[in-house]
């Protein structure tokens, strides 16, 4: 043994090379493995990959390339690790369900979003996507610092240019030592607006911007799967403070089925939530009785889009199940904030004003160096044309002496000597050919020189005023905007803790349109022109098969809604919380809206001004009984409804008025028999009562109106095949309530039964509505008065099995109006 191998062995301090080892490589995970930038938003793999792309010109307008050539070039040049790793991060940077705008177009299998991997690299092809040549613009015009690689034979990029806020817009999550990072994805458009407030207020008000202006523009997170934020409080503290958590929900809908029971259909998840893993625990906790009343749990996802469905038993509440899978599966996620990114190479958590203001100085900064790179090159030329300009006035004399030197560096010598030229001027000037001694080369040397002076003087400007240069940036970040913005895909809904603040609602017209299976939705009044009587009507909705639209309720947004039931129960709903669609929409579930008990259908509907609670409410149903209530006894109507009257078992609610105890009651059958008694015929009884007889029917007949003589003048009666007339109400006689009442309309084959009956005066409008969703609006004008025993006049044509379903009265009069009609003791919620 070597005597002197101890005096090699060096004594170190165990605790300290640790604690520096260990400073040393969490330092080097956090700068240059795990963390993003907060100029570029992009970790060094991915940066790499990206410029690896560009080397490759593996460009949107090239074909796709193996995802093996792309790794290899990555790896072998500037990223020193396993191919795995590379791998992996271009992938995720291909998947529209991991990245809200995708820097690679990636072609060929690359997972799921059931979590199945994605092919090896030797199969699938990719490409930069096209918004990623804007994270690479102008990277060549020394708007970045560029070091050597890891074996100093290549140069890589320290940033990239990103003419985009790439970290807020795309987000990120990483894990380093100590600390993490996960940032949510934003929409384009709202953070791109938010950069432009940032920069008006600079240039036109020269201020800071306060984080409360860009909380007004950025609404929120927008992941790439869709789903709903629930609430703004956790947006808020993520944004104020860099950390906050963010709930989301999955989107989901109960559809009523054919045989009475419901499923619960979801269509999008919650960002980051593997489908096929959820299914499967939702079974499993069928399966252990976690959960009881699902019967069966489909995947019907294809190519146009998500959908889960969850069948439910007969006999259970959808709204518990729902809420139920809420709390106990990934239905409902929380998505932990922590807008944690790298500045100066040093980790730091920021807020949303500070992340949007470090991108600016980037681009402030990328933008300087592009417009000096750009004057020097400009100037450069300019420096060459200034010299051809000038041998070009004196060609003559120029070609005698490049024609009398016996060498160039001779000729070189004596233009510069002759003409004061230097070295570069006079090297352009041998170097000029022929044609340029035509006069149209002339010219266009001169255009060239003097477009060049005008974008010298401009990128001068640019340099010399942080203005100029910040117009220049909202510019360019605009066309990216307007080239790549998109709607939100991330709904934000009203958590069930929020307050709602009915100030920010406008008070305004609307209409709810009820479908016989249960859909429900909110439009404008101006979906529906006045058309001339006997018209075709228009689309009003997009019905399920077997379904047709039974109510059509004019209101506004601010009334409340008061729904009754099949079983005597009455909910309640501002009418703004119901769901505004398009003319054509199908509408939401009502089973979505309101928590309605298994078998449980609404069967009329009133709209109530604010907290009114004076009158009563007037109820009739098919059979003839009816019944009066204080209004009072309704003022505190639950979530789960209340019960509003006792219904025999073969007997319907048909219609509820809103009374004050003097009008007179008119009830209309589908036999064409009318009966006009007074309101104090029916004594007020409690609201669980059962109430008395209004009207005696036979038993092939029932009631299918209930109308107030202080809702007009005359008595519009209409039947299912279209045809309709108006009778003066002085025509029917008051009687006492319980009688047979007269005829009111003559029932023809071409007539049809009576579908409904409305009180109207001249100057109102109606809409008529088929099972088919066709509506049509008119003038109550054009409609001929005739007399009680009559069946009227065409209007509107219908043909075979698409007979008139309702009529509901259209109300355009301004609020003033309304109030007026109110104190007047009109039965404001009777125009329907």
């Amino acid at each position: 043994m070597d005597e002197n191998i101890f005096d090699r062995i060096n004594e170190v301090d165990l605790k300290k090379t640790m604690e520096d080892s260990y400073i040393d490589y969490a330092m080097s995970v956090i700068a240059s493995r795990a963390l993003p930038d907060v100029r570029d938003g992009l970790k060094p793999v991915q940066r790499r990959i990206l410029y690896a792309m560009k080397e490759l010109s593996n460009t949107p307008d090239k074909p796709h390339r193996k995802c093996a050539r792309i790794v290899g070039d990555t790896m072998g040049k500037y990223h020193p690790h396993g191919d795995s790793s590379i791998y992996g991060a271009l992938v995720n940077l291909a998947q529209s369900w991991s990245t809200r705008y995708m820097l690679v177009d990636g072609h060929g299998n690359f997972g799921s979003v059931d979590g199945d991997g994605a092919a090896a690299m030797r199969y699938t092809e990719a490409r930069l996507s096209k918004i990623s040549v804007e994270m690479l613009s102008d990277i060549e015009k020394d708007t970045v610092d560029f070091i050597p690689n890891f074996d100093e034979t290549e140069k890589e990029p320290t940033v990239l240019p990103s003419r985009y806020p790439n970290l807020l817009v795309n987000g990120a999550s990483g894990i380093a030592v100590g600390m993490a990072t996960n940032i949510p994805p934003h929409n384009l458009v709202e953070v791109i607006n938010a950069v432009n407030k940032i920069i008006d207020n600079k240039v036109e008000e020269d201020r800071d911007t306060d984080i409360d202006e860009i909380l007004q523009i950025v609404k929120g997170p927008d992941f790439p799967t869709g789903a709903h934020i629930l609430g703004r409080a956790g947006i808020e503290e993520a944004y104020r403070t860099g950390r906050g958590k963010i709930i989301v929900r999955a989107v989901t809908d109960i559809e009523p089925m054919a045989n009475g029971k419901n499923r619960i259909v979801v269509t999008e998840l919650p960002y980051l939530v593997n489908k096929a893993r959820l299914i499967e625990y939702i079974a499993d906790m069928v399966k252990n009785k976690r959960i009881d009343g699902i019967t069966e749990l489909r995947d019907e996802s294809n190519r146009n889009g998500m959908r889960i469905c969850i069948e439910l038993r007969r006999d259970v509440n959808p709204h518990i199940i729902l809420k139920k899978l809420y709390k106990h599966t990934q239905l409902q996620t929380t998505f932990g904030t922590n807008m944690l990114g790298l500045v100066n190479n040093e980790p730091v958590v920021m807020n949303l004003k500070q992340m949007l203001g470090f991108y600016l100085e980037h681009q402030e900064n990328v933008v300087r160096r592009r417009s000096q790179y750009e004057l020097n090159k400009a100037e450069e030329r300019a420096h060459i044309l200034q010299g051809l300009l000038m041998a070009l006035d004196y060609i003559d004399e120029v070609i005698s002496i490049i024609r009398g030197s016996k060498t160039t560096a001779e000729a070189k010598e004596k233009l510069i000597g002759r003409f004061s030229l230097d070295d570069v001027q006079a090297q352009a000037i041998v170097d000029m050919r022929l044609r340029a001694l035509t006069g149209l080369e002339r010219e266009k040397l001169q255009g060239e020189y003097d477009s060049l002076q005008e974008r010298i003087k401009e990128l001068k400007e640019i340099l010399g005023d942080i203005k100029k240069l910040l117009g220049v940036i909202k510019e360019e970040i605009n066309v990216i905007r307007d080239k790549y913005g998109d709607e939100r895909r991330s709904q934000i809904v009203a958590d069930d803790s929020d307050i709602t603040n009915d100030d920010l609602i406008p008070d305004e017209n609307t209409v709810i349109a009820m479908t016989n299976m249960g859909y429900i939705k909110r439009m404008t009044t101006d979906n529906f022109k006045s058309q001339n009587r006997g018209g075709k009507g228009i689309k009003g909705m997009q019905t399920i098969e077997e379904d047709f639209i039974e109510d059509l309720l004019m209101t506004t947004t601010h009334h409340y809604i008061l729904f009754f039931t099949n079983k005597g129960r009455v909910y309640r709903l501002k009418a703004y919380q119901i769901p505004e669609a398009s003319r054509t929409a199908r509408g939401t579930a009502m089973v979505n809206l309101l928590q309605l008990q298994p078998d449980e259908q609404v069967k009329a509907v009133i709209n109530i001004r604010k907290e009114k609670t004076d009158g009563y409410l007037f109820m009739a149903t098919k059979r003839g009984i009816v019944k009066k209530t204080a209004l009072s006894e309704y003022a505190n109507i639950r979530k789960t409804g209340l019960q509003a009257i006792n219904l025999r078992e073969d007997d319907d609610l048909i219609e509820v008025k809103l009374t004050n105890n003097e009008n007179d009651i008119f009830l209309v059958t589908k036999n064409g028999m009318c009966i006009r008694f007074n309101e104090k015929d029916v004594r007020p009884t409690g609201r669980t009562s059962m109430g008395v007889i209004g009207m005696t029917i036979d038993d092939t007949d029932e009631i299918v109106a209930m109308q107030l003589d202080t809702q007009g003048a005359k008595l519009l009666i209409v039947s299912e095949n279209g045809l309709g007339k108006r009778t003066e109400i002085s025509e029917f006689t008051t009687q006492h309530r319980g009688g047979k009442g007269v005829k009111c309309y003559k029932i023809v084959e071409k007539t049809g039964l009576v579908i409904g009956a409305k009180s109207v005066n001249d100057n109102n409008e109606i809409m008529l509505i088929t099972k088919a969703g066709i509506i049509i609006r008119m003038a109550v004008e054009s409609i001929s008065t005739l007399g009680r025993i009559t069946s009227g006049v065409k209007l509107m044509n219908v043909d075979g099995d698409n007979v008139i379903a309702k009529i509901a009265k259209v109300r355009e009069d301004d609020k003033a109006a309304a109030e007026e009609e109110t104190t007047e003791n009109s039965d404001e919620n009777s125009d329907n």
